[in-house]
């Protein structure tokens, strides 16, 4: 007996499709699927919540010395020239950065490895480059997931049946963080 559903997929297929529900999941907090899916989903993304609750508060503050492009009023760098050259002008600025631990690393690199990068467009911007920017997920899921479920033992999430599917009378299921 097999201990995983095959979904009617290849291997390969299987996979970009559990990897794109369980980002968008821990994304959006809930997604719309069909019951099948929703279980193999369900045991991804809470094993990445579990490893979240568990290094959420394994790093170290570090102060750190950088060196920061000088700006003008409106926004852009200022250029001075230096033996002929126009050269940037940098400030030194200390800055204060978590750094992870070693365990702690090796779980954002397992997430890494499963979940898709996540961009974010702000509704004004659609369909134009500028103004993105990539969602760090297993920053989220450190700061935002695991401090909220770190009083519970398991069952981070939950299905709920919404009914069968006009098309093929599937059983669909709204899966959601608790």
């Amino acid at each position: 007996m097999a201990k995983y559903r095959k979904l009617g997929r290849t291997s390969n297929q299987r996979k970009a499709l559990l990897r794109n529900q369980v980002t968008q999941l821990l994304y959006h907090g809930k997604i719309r699927t069909t019951e099948a899916k929703a279980k193999e989903i369900r045991k991804i993304a809470e094993g990445f919540i579990a490893l979240g609750v568990k290094e959420r508060d394994n790093f170290e503050t570090v102060k750190v010395q950088a060196k920061v492009a000088r700006k003008d009023k409106d926004g852009k760098r200022v250029k001075e020239v230096v033996n002929g050259k126009k050269t940037t002008v940098y400030d030194t600025v200390e800055k204060e950065i978590k750094k992870d631990m070693p365990s702690r690393l090796h779980a954002r690199r397992q997430m890494l490895k499963f979940l898709y990068p996540v961009t974010e467009v702000p509704a004004e911007a659609k369909g134009k480059k500028a103004n993105t920017k990539k969602v760090d997920l297993p920053q989220k899921i450190f700061d935002e997931y695991g401090p909220k479920y770190a009083g519970r033992n398991g069952g981070y999430t939950r299905i709920i049946k919404v009914g069968q599917r006009k098309g093929d009378a599937a059983l669909e299921v709204i899966i959601e963080l608790v």
